[in-house]
């Protein structure tokens, strides 16, 4: 017997059995690629954490380069000397401690709860870089990132990304002209630990001043610009009482 296709029973039901056979491939291929989805999201917290203390392959000013893939993990291994948990002034060691989720500890904090917050020490040239988790929230989606520290509260480097941010606007916060502008800017305002705001119009383009907590906004991009501050200075109001442990007076 002929099936009739013209009624609407036929179209609720053919619609029904390709909707089960497209999820069940998308599922199929997701749990496929797990691993390797996983496997990229491994190298690219730890790509940050190493740009945010200024190991990469930049060439030139406008040069955004990670260190690559195929390496990243042995670089990581030779530049991160310790992984910590911090909670208040305690910290204690956990290797991959970079896996932890940011978004979910601040969801913890959130509820009231006490959280696990992530921090790496690293070491360059001798030096020593405190190198912070940041997640926030932008003018359309989530922002995150990096910013690394030395024991004056300096600012060593930043690293940016978002999630859905305007493109040639908000976006820029992932760009090398933006994300330099914080390096050697202090986080103290006078003997207190603040953050570094993103200031339109602050008078100092060139981003000349390093001590007034403060660097030039994105064209456009005020909002974007207002959620990287409140995500520094919420970052840093965080990890205040370990930073207070370390930073010299």
């Amino acid at each position: 017997m002929a099936i009739n296709t013209e009624k609407n029973s036929y179209t609720v039901i053919f619609a029904a059995v390709m909707v089960i056979i497209v999820g069940s491939l998308l599922a199929f291929l997701a749990s496929g690629l797990r691993p390797r989805i996983d496997e990229n999201e491994r190298f690219e917290k730890q790509q940050n954490i190493l740009y945010a203390m200024g190991v990469n392959q930049n060439e030139g000013e406008g040069s955004v380069s990670f260190i690559p893939t195929d390496i990243v993990e042995e670089e990581f291994a030779k530049y991160i000397k310790k992984q910590l948990v911090v909670l208040g002034t305690d910290t204690k060691e956990r290797e991959e401690a970079y896996l932890i989720d940011m978004k979910k500890q601040l969801n913890i904090i959130k509820n009231g709860d006490e959280a696990e917050l992530p921090l790496f020490i690293g070491e360059k040239d001798g030096k020593e870089f405190y190198i912070i988790p940041m997640y926030g929230k932008g003018l359309w989606d989530a922002i995150w990132g990096f910013i690394s520290l030395d024991k004056n509260m300096v600012v060593q480097g930043v690293v940016f990304d978002h999630k859905g941010e305007t493109p040639g606007l908000g976006a820029n916060i992932k760009l090398r002209f933006f994300m330099d502008d914080f390096t050697g800017e202090s986080v103290l305002d006078g003997n207190r630990i603040s953050g570094i705001s993103v200031v339109k119009g602050n008078n100092d383009p060139l981003n000349n001043d390093k001590e007034d907590n403060q660097v030039d906004a994105l064209a456009g991009a005020t909002i974007t610009g207002n959620g990287v501050t409140a995500m520094i200075k919420e970052t840093l109001k965080l990890y205040k009482p370990y930073l207070e442990t370390i930073r010299t007076k």
